[in-house]
């Protein structure tokens, strides 16, 4: 797991990066312990620094700390990914609405920008990066808006589920939600409420519908 930093990434940084890429790669399985001093030799730096990076993560809902116990990979359910996105369901339809009565073109082209990183994200095979910015474009709505309480909850929300997608959302999955956040912002730029919403509606509905058969595969 170990690699030499490029000159703008921090030791703590690095770290944060390595373990991300070990767990989307199934080199390290949910439930797994994160001892800090092998991790600190691992990567010749202090336990402080390994503290840091396994804190990072744990915001990220990647690790679990537990003060008794120490760092492991989170294991979330796959039933808790699936109340999560129908919380976000009602949630979004909200979402759609207020930013729809207040829609401007900056707002739709930052929107358009953020698909095209999505994009690139796929395209380089950057499994990290593309889950970050699939769920960041919901909470990028909610921050267009100026909805700083609205983004930080859902940004919450999607955390909670993101270790799940990381694992297990294949390639097509990840396509079909670019596709579908351009016919949401397709329908959001014709000024179609109905059909805005009902994309979005349908969009978290088909990314929960992923998570779902594979927990019938998996059974």
């Amino acid at each position: 797991m170990h690699a030499p930093n490029p000159p703008s990434v921090t030791p703590t940084e690095a770290i944060v990066e390595s373990l991300t890429r070990a767990i989307v790669e199934h080199r390290l399985q949910p439930g797994a312990k994160l001892a800090e001093q092998r991790l600190a030799d691992q990567f010749g730096v202090s336990r402080t620094l390994v503290r840091q990076a396994l804190f990072q993560l744990s915001q990220q809902r990647l690790v679990t700390l537990s003060p008794a116990r120490g760092a492991f990979v989170a294991a979330p359910s796959i039933e808790e990914a699936r109340q999560v996105f129908g919380v976000r369901r009602m949630l979004e339809a909200g979402l759609v609405k207020a930013f729809m009565a207040q829609q401007n073109e900056t707002q739709l082209r930052a929107l358009e920008d953020h698909i095209a990183q999505e994009k690139m994200a796929i395209a380089r095979g950057d499994v990290a990066g593309r889950t970050t910015l699939l769920g960041d474009f919901h909470v990028h709505m909610a921050q267009l808006m100026g909805n700083t309480v609205l983004a930080d909850m859902l940004g919450e929300l999607i955390s909670r589920c993101a270790l799940i997608t990381l694992m297990y959302q294949s390639t097509t999955a990840a396509t079909h939600s670019v596709d579908e956040h351009t016919s949401l912002v397709d329908a959001m730029r014709a000024g179609d409420e109905l059909l805005a919403v009902r994309r979005m509606d349908e969009h978290l509905r088909n990314v929960a519908a992923t998570l779902n058969i594979l927990e019938e595969e998996m059974a």
